[in-house]
């Protein structure tokens, strides 16, 4: 309500009162501030105040929400409850006010420089189901503790930002949620990066149609605000940062991503609800930190929307068809048409080449061919076989507007930029005019791309045109930066820039640009890029961090068969992550040429086992096999992991047969969050083959008696897995009999996972196994595990009597000090062999630590501890550190992370650190020290 005072003025509320009233007002207000205890106003200066004075008096000396309250309770005495009711009616106005903004703003909204509208790819009119749609978004999983997040998953120009403002405007128009929230505002986060820092006030205020928005109005109600976060990838924010670094402060100005993961995290306004859209890399990246209602996956137009649009601006039925057709061939140039605007690009350049008499099945040739050609032929006159030299000139000025934008993060430019990079004001009409830029607003000079994929392809003409250090901008990077900077996914913003690079480089293309320019490009970037991957196959770091997929798509842009084949030869570690129809050819087409894999990687999520339409079926078939034949090429693959996939029986068998070849040596089996479908014995065959080692099930829901079959498999003498790790697999109290016939039968297994599993009371099966000599697990992990107080006597009496444990991990369960305590009973024993001891959040307090500085005083075998996130607070801290000072500690690593200490405990850590012979680690507060003789460094 901050600007309301502003907006209509206390001095207007004053100046309806009368002499008589104004004075008895002044006494009102005497009366008000004794009884209530507040701030003392000179009475001198109240009496002989004029009305604007009083105003400006009270607005100075209280805060302005205060200042109305007491005005509506003298008001009230005055017996003027005309003026509170007109003042609350202006108040309540402001919802509608903003409504109303809101919705004159977002007709205006669309593309109509690009002479498309809206309508074009929604209903005129909203129908129920839209409706429905729209408020499906928000509902039903609304609490007190858990206000609505909600996400809109969905790749890069799917179209969520044209859908978030159809729901504004639904909104608007009073059709959705209408009485949920009074105020919806947008956050475009291209537009908020560009502001480095900012408060939420500030935002606010940006949204509002005056300068004064009403901050303490809008803030004052948070359950009825909804905040919408657009391309939330922009912001690359990460939600690493600690609870301290937040802010709950609406009028503080803080860096923008702070702001955002404020919001996010819940830190600022946790009543108020959140509709964020972001690509799956953003989401998957985040999901685990966030505490979300919902996701709603966005998949844009479907086939039976892409082919309606087709006939709708064809009108020629036959040709409509045809043109249809020529993009369904092609399913990366049909997934692009899953974009409402790009689908409208597609049908428009098609429209024009078959208009022209021209052949269009070569500009369906690869997805880089239709939209040079399209973008060829916007700066092309009809009636003209060249372009004009200021064709040419403007065109390059504007690849290299994109360059920098992309290099900058910007995709909305200001008339500085243009002129930065070569375009004249004069320049703009006719940008504007042929569709490649458009306007922002009605008056603002800022301009954008048609579509960010435009900026992209842009962006990558200006490098086959000229060198970066020809840019006006030092922002901009060579080549090879940018294609270390898009295959490793550094800027996940750039969804198509590497691979048109790719695109360009084929021989049509190159013709292409030679005709458009009228000169021939240097045939060297293509020997560039090949130095490119030389030099990542000589780094196992670049290798590990780059997206197989970007690589893969590449790969396929450029169609070109030996360099696929020299490419892939670089290649030993490859990550691929399959989302679509369209990626799995992509991989297919690359990994059948693969012949020097030693790591792989891949994920086809739900792809294998979702039914396409029967002609695209026997092809989804045809390129699994083709994947699989990596296995077959690749014979010195020593890792592969499984993620994120779920087979039926026949995929599997495709790939079983594949991997059962015995001259295939594999030493590492990651199946994670794999769903089998039928399969599931064949894949535990698998595991048979003598080379594998490590086997690594997590997050695979595995029933009892695939649980009997996997630990029938383990027990076999030709198996010869050493680690094993089975984390979150849904497993039972009652699988840890199999485990335990495991542990008493194997020779080989000698690690042993079982973090997050409700297994609780089971461990005694376990435990008692562990006693036996023939027992040789090394290593034990029971994380998360639902351990209760009767567990920790087994577990003790393990650490007694066992002579080759090393590790146990019992972190994140409910330990507490008295469980502590059973603990180091054994813990003390110079016969406890244990070497390390991970307790992290199992609520352990100072008290604990008496127990477990004797554990230090006494266990000279004991090298790691690991007690992290336990409130230990200073007084346990020195108790360890006490004992860490003994002779007989050997400790070398101690963790002890947020565990409420103070800079007194630093200095503590410090002192022991130097006494102590042994320690040579320690970590605190986010720092790791180290110590080299007597020199600390922190790493």
């Amino acid at each position: 309500m901050a600007s309301f005072f502003s907006d209509f003025g206390l001095m207007w509320y004053l100046e309806e009162l009368n002499k008589k009233e104004f004075m008895k007002f002044k006494e009102f207000l005497k009366q008000e501030i004794l009884q209530l205890g507040q701030k003392q106003i000179s009475w001198t200066e109240v009496k002989k105040a004029s009305r604007e004075e009083l105003a400006n008096l009270l607005l100075k000396h209280y805060e302005e929400k205060q200042t109305w309250d007491m005005t509506f309770e003298i008001f009230e005495k005055l017996n003027r409850k005309d003026l509170v009711e007109r003042a609350q009616r202006e108040i309540a106005g402001h919802p509608k006010l903003y409504r109303a903004h809101l919705k004159k703003k977002l007709t205006h909204y669309g593309f109509r420089a690009f002479s498309i509208s809206i309508q074009d790819f929604f209903k005129e009119k909203f129908t129920k189901e839209d409706c429905d749609y729209f408020e499906s978004l928000l509902l039903s999983t609304r609490t007190e503790t858990h206000p609505h997040m909600v996400f809109m998953n969905g790749v890069a120009g799917i179209g969520k930002t044209l859908m978030l403002k159809k729901f504004m405007l639904a909104w608007s128009e009073g059709l959705v949620s209408q009485n949920r929230f009074s105020y919806i505002f947008y956050f475009c986060c291209q537009d908020v990066k560009q502001l480095k820092t900012a408060s939420l006030a500030e935002l606010i205020s940006r949204e509002w149609p005056n300068a004064s928005a009403p901050i303490e109005e809008i803030l004052s109600k948070p359950e009825k605000l909804l905040f919408i976060i657009d391309s939330l990838e922009v912001m690359e924010c990460d939600m690493s940062e600690r609870e301290s670094q937040l802010c709950d402060n609406c009028m503080e100005k803080q860096p923008v991503n702070i702001l955002m993961s404020s919001l996010l995290r819940r830190k600022m306004l946790p009543e108020s609800s959140l509709l964020i859209s972001a690509t799956p890399e953003t989401f998957e990246r985040i999901q685990d930190i966030i505490e979300y209602t919902d996701v709603k996956i966005v998949k844009g137009f479907q086939e039976d929307n892409i082919s309606t649009y087709f006939h709708r601006l064809f009108h020629d039925k036959n040709r409509a068809q045809e043109a249809f057709s020529l993009v369904r061939k092609n399913e990366q140039l049909f997934t692009v048409c899953q974009a409402p605007v790009l689908c409208w690009m597609v049908i428009t350049c098609l429209k024009d080449e078959i208009e022209k008499g021209r052949d269009p099945v070569p500009i369906c040739r690869c997805t880089t061919s239709l939209y040079t050609t399209h973008i060829f032929n916007l700066f092309t006159p009809e009636s003209a076989q060249y372009p004009s030299k200021k064709s040419q000139d403007q065109l390059q000025a504007l690849c290299s507007l994109a360059a920098e934008g992309m290099w900058t993060d910007t995709f909305v430019f200001s008339e500085e930029a243009l002129r930065r990079n070569g375009i004249m004001d004069s320049d703009i009409p006719t940008l504007l005019d042929i569709g490649m830029l458009g306007k922002i607003g009605e008056s603002e000079n800022s301009y954008i791309f048609f579509h960010q994929s435009v900026q992209e392809v842009c962006a990558a003409i200006f490098y086959l045109l000229k060198s970066h250090d020809d840019h006006p901008s030092e922002d901009v990077k060579c080549i090879e930066t940018l294609m270390y900077t898009f295959l490793m996914k550094v800027k996940v913003q750039w969804v198509f820039l590497g691979c048109f690079i790719f695109g360009l480089l084929h021989k049509s293309e190159q013709e292409k640009l030679e005709v458009f320019f009228g000169y021939q490009l240097s045939q060297r970037i293509k020997d560039t890029l090949y130095q490119c991957l030389e030099t990542i196959k000589n780094n196992e770091r670049f290798q590990e961090q780059i997206d197989g997929m970007k690589l893969f798509s590449c790969l396929f842009e450029l169609e070109d068969e030996a360099f696929l084949v020299q490419a892939m030869n670089c290649m030993v570690d490859i990550n691929v992550v399959v989302k679509d129809y369209s990626d799995i050819i992509i991989a297919a087409y690359c990994l059948e040429h693969c012949s020097t894999l030693k790591r792989l990687s891949f994920s086809t999520q739900s792809v294998l086992i979702e039914e396409p339409e029967k002609s695209y079926k026997e092809k989804l078939f045809t390129c699994w096999n083709h994947m699989c034949s990596v296995f077959i090429n690749s014979k010195d693959i020593q890792v592969l992991q499984i993620k994120e996939t779920s087979f039926n029986e026949s995929t599997f068998q495709v790939l079983y047969e594949s991997l059962k070849n015995p001259s295939f040596t594999l030493k590492r089996l990651m199946a994670n969050n794999v769903a089998f479908f039928g399969g599931v014995h064949m894949f535990f065959e698998l595991i048979q083959n003598c080379s594998l080692e490590y086997l690594n099930l997590s997050r695979s829901s595995l029933s009892h008696s695939e649980v009997k079959l996997l630990c029938e498999i383990l027990i076999q003498e030709e198996c010869n897995i050493k680690k094993l790790v089975v984390a979150q697999c849904k497993l039972s109290p009652d699988d840890c009999k199999n485990f335990a016939f495991v542990l008493m039968s194997s020779k080989s297994l000698k690690d042993l996972n079982l973090a997050s599993n409700n297994i609780g009371l089971g461990i005694s099966s376990l435990c008692k196994v562990l006693y036996h000599p023939d027992c040789v697990l090394e290593n034990l992990v029971l994380g998360n595990c639902s351990l209760s107080e009767q567990c920790w006597d087994y577990i003790s009496d393990v650490l007694r009597r066992n002579k080759t444990l090393k590790h146990l991990d019992i972190s994140f369960n409910d330990l507490k000090d008295e469980g502590l305590k059973i603990l180091c009973k054994s813990l003390t024993l110079p016969d406890c062999f244990l070497k390390s001891l991970s307790m992290v959040y199992c609520r352990i307090t100072s008290s604990g630590c008496q127990d477990l500085a004797e554990v230090l005083r006494n266990n000279k075998n004991l090298k790691c501890l690991q007690i992290s996130h336990n409130k230990l607070g200073d007084t346990g801290v020195k108790l360890l550190c006490d004992a860490i000072k003994h002779p007989n500690c050997h400790l070398e690593n101690l963790e002890l992370e947020d565990c409420e200490i103070t800079s007194a405990s630093s200095e503590d850590l410090s002192s022991a650190f130097i006494q102590c012979k042994t320690l040579k680690k320690w970590t605190l507060d986010g720092n790791t020290f180290e110590v080299s003789g007597m020199v600390f460094s922190e790493t």
